[in-house]
């Protein structure tokens, strides 16, 4: 406790922001007190440094090294600028999201690099993720950094590193830059310059990307579609209502009680499209108003969420069935297209033989766009939790926006032969097999019950899931089809099924990705969904059983 608390208030004296050290002076005086409680969370703000990874730093608001605030971000960005220098960058361009100290961090991140003898350019205002993404190459600067937290809870907020190429980092990029953070022995240490950095017009770098964005959609496409639009909070809003504009869609209808940023998310358990209830109030209004489908971002608008009516009610598409439908489409609209179709392991296998089918390339990855979006000859990329990479000319990373504008798209053209996005999926059923995916996700409160659990299954392997015999286990922290080692498991099973099982990389969740073949036999595309369905809750049960959740 001794050590703890010197080195609490070694930090107290340091931290530049009046907030956090007030939240650390109530710690400390807490533990002094013999508060076990306040003993217990002060030494949780201690326990470690918020690590820097692939997706740069996310974690809850809060004072001390394992949480975001001022003193890890000022420390971060030095890092950060330490490695652009050491590599000959001279410039790098800043965005921001809408959450609690979002605007501070940007504005500290933007004082060192400054400081450190660098150009720095800062966004305009809270902005979409993929706006930044893009705005690193638009500008040819070195690198981007974006204050984000994506869909993660209210307390959270984030540091997402981009290089020059517009791509987030991947190894060994995040080693070095989390080898020069640790490098940064002291706040006094790091020169913060107070003022110098140009902040950005929209003219510099927003209004290309709206107009790339409205661009997706090519001339003489039908515009008539009728669509309700929520960006839960988030910074989206504007972006996709000046975008549709310019494309020549009609003006979604927006959510008013989610249309304007508010960090709070006042409407939602979690910020996130996935997420049940989330996007409630938006088939709310779209079935009030007979809206022809539902679009949803999340709150830093690099995802896009589809809901459609069904003649059961309406409901939301999967990443996978979004992702099929966009490379139908692309495939269908530009006849003779090339380039190198692509998803992450844990999508669904359809995308695979769709390129097959039209003479494409295809690639598998590792999650998450830092892999997806560096690429080469990359046409279009998707990954099954609602991101997709439509332009990767413009933006490559996953982006919610130009995806809505090729969704509005696919459905007016549709609409105009009197038919649906659920007619579209059923024609890919049709022509593929129906591939039925879904997932089982678990929350944990301590990040080692994940070990554990992924231990369990390393040590009694199922032989069986639903029915299906296991016919192969790849470990997958031992590489596996050319692929980086990741933590997580993939089984193969009789009849082209498949399992993968993987701590998620942003969440304290363990996630399982099931998917299904099922043949679509006379045409009959519900018996086909119907026997999916029971036997993925078959698998799902039985991989439950097999992790003892």
């Amino acid at each position: 406790m001794t050590d703890l608390l010197a080195r609490a208030r070694e930090w107290l004296a340091e931290d530049p922001d009046p907030d956090t050290r007030k939240e650390l002076a109530g710690l400390v005086e807490r533990a002094e007190a013999g508060d076990t409680d306040g003993a217990a969370e002060l030494a949780d703000r201690f326990a470690g440094r918020l690590e820097f990874g692939t997706a740069g730093l996310r974690g809850a608001l809060g004072a001390g090294p394992n949480r975001m605030n001022r003193a890890v971000v000022i420390r971060a960005a030095a890092g950060l600028a330490d490695y652009v220098l050491e590599h000959g960058g001279r410039s790098v361009v800043v965005g921001y999201d809408a959450r609690y100290k979002s605007d501070q961090f940007a504005r500290d991140t933007c004082a060192v690099m400054v400081g450190a003898g660098l150009t720095a350019m800062l966004l305009p205002r809270p902005l979409p993720t993929p706006v930044l993404a893009f705005a690193i190459r638009h500008l040819g600067v070195d690198a981007g950094v974006m204050v984000t937290a994506s869909h993660n809870p209210p307390q959270d907020n984030g540091y997402k590193v981009y290089l020059g190429d517009g791509s987030q980092i991947v190894p060994p990029a995040d080693f070095e830059i989390s080898a020069a953070i640790d490098a940064v022995r002291a706040l006094a240490d790091v020169p913060l310059a107070d003022g110098g950095w140009r902040t950005l017009g929209d003219a510099d770098a927003l209004d290309a990307y709206i107009a790339r964005a409205a661009a997706v959609a090519m001339p003489g496409t039908p515009r008539d579609v009728q669509a309700v639009y929520t960006p839960l909070h988030g910074v989206g809003g504007e972006v996709i209502r000046q975008v549709t504009t310019a494309a020549g869609f009609p003006e979604p209808r927006a959510v008013a009680e989610q249309a304007e940023p508010d960090p709070a998310f006042p409407t939602v358990a979690f910020p996130n499209p996935e997420e049940p209830g989330a996007i409630d109030l938006a088939v709310e209004l779209a079935r009030g108003t007979g809206a022809d489908l539902v679009l949803a971002n999340d709150p830093d608008a690099d995802r896009c969420a589809v809901a459609v009516p069904t003649p059961d009610g309406w409901r939301m598409l999967r990443g996978d069935e979004v992702g099929a439908l966009l490379a139908t489409h692309l495939v269908v609209r530009e006849p003779g297209l090339s380039g190198t179709f692509a998803c992450s392991i844990v999508s669904s296998s359809l995308l695979s033989k769709i390129a097959a089918r039209h003479g494409l390339d295809y690639a598998e990855t590792l999650t998450g766009f830092k892999w997806i979006g560096r690429l080469e000859g990359l046409r279009f990329g998707y990954e099954e939790a609602l991101g997709y990479c439509v332009d990767p000319g413009a933006v490559r990373d996953k982006d919610g926006i130009p995806a809505a504008v090729l969704i509005l798209e696919l459905a007016a053209t549709l609409r105009r032969d009197g038919r649906t996005l659920v007619d579209a999926l059923d024609d890919i059923a049709r022509e593929y097999g129906l591939h039925a995916t879904d997932q089982l996700s678990v929350r944990v409160d301590d990040l080692g019950q994940i070990g554990g659990l992924m231990q369990r299954l390393r040590s009694a392997p199922p032989s069986n899931l639903g029915g299906r015999a296991v016919e192969q286990l790849e470990d997958l922290s031992e590489g596996a089809g050319g692929l980086p080692p990741t933590d997580g498991l993939r089984y193969r099973l009789a009849g082209d099924g498949r399992v993968i099982v993987r701590p998620s990389g942003t969440e304290p969740k363990l996630k399982c990705y099931l998917e299904v073949v099922v043949p679509v036999l006379g045409d009959d595309v519900a018996a086909a969904r119907t026997t999916a369905a029971d036997q993925l809750a078959a698998i799902k049960a039985d991989i439950a059983a097999a992790a003892g959740l």
